[in-house]
């Protein structure tokens, strides 16, 4: 996973509500257990036709895309069912940030997990980014603002542990393995009981 403190990007915008793991990440390509090339999976059945071509004007498959390491979602995202794929795809394509006004609990502790920043916002920044697809922000994880391109920095929440475990770019068993002499040295000292 790389270290994520500050990310600036222009937005991608997908602004439908209730954005679920099914239409995030189609259920058929969950038999891989490898990330890479499932950014090309993201938003399959929304991004191409039935014969797997591109759908041309859908946000995803515009010049620039690419470049866009935030997605602006609609409320509610990544809803429905615990499907990792889902922010392996997302950060596989490119984005390190989604910003919605409510993420799904699930979804939102699968994408820490995988380098994937989970902003909360409030309505009226919702609304303003929502009319504002390109606009140039930054997400900032050490102080856990969004700043926008207009001088406002609006606050988001970000726990303490996986704002540290983005920063230094680990998991919650690269935060272990980080401490493991210290663990070693407490079991060696620890009394033996049968």
């Amino acid at each position: 996973m790389e270290k994520i403190v500050r990310i600036e990007s222009p937005t991608l915008v997908l602004p439908q509500d209730d954005i679920d793991t099914d239409q995030i990440m189609p259920a058929r390509y969950l038999t891989t257990t490898t990330k890479e090339g499932l950014g090309d999976a993201i938003f399959a059945d929304w991004r191409y036709d039935a014969d797997g071509r591109p759908i041309p004007d859908f946000p995803l498959n515009q010049p620039g895309a690419k470049d866009c390491k935030i997605l602006v979602t609609g409320n509610n995202f990544g809803c429905g069912s615990s499907r990792e794929h889902a922010p392996w795809g997302l950060v596989d394509f490119g984005f390190r940030a989604v910003i919605s006004t409510q993420i799904a609990d699930i979804f939102r502790n699968n994408a820490l997990k995988n380098g994937l920043v989970p902003v909360v916002v409030d309505s009226e920044t919702h609304a303003w980014l929502l009319a504002n697809p390109g606009a140039r922000l930054a997400v900032d994880v050490e102080q856990r603002r969004l700043e926008l391109p207009d001088g406002r920095s609006v606050p988001f929440p970000l726990d303490g542990f996986s704002r540290l475990c983005l920063m230094e770019g680990i998991d919650q068993l690269g935060y272990l393995l980080k401490h493991e002499d210290a663990i070693r040295r407490f079991e060696e000292t620890r009394p033996w009981q049968p």
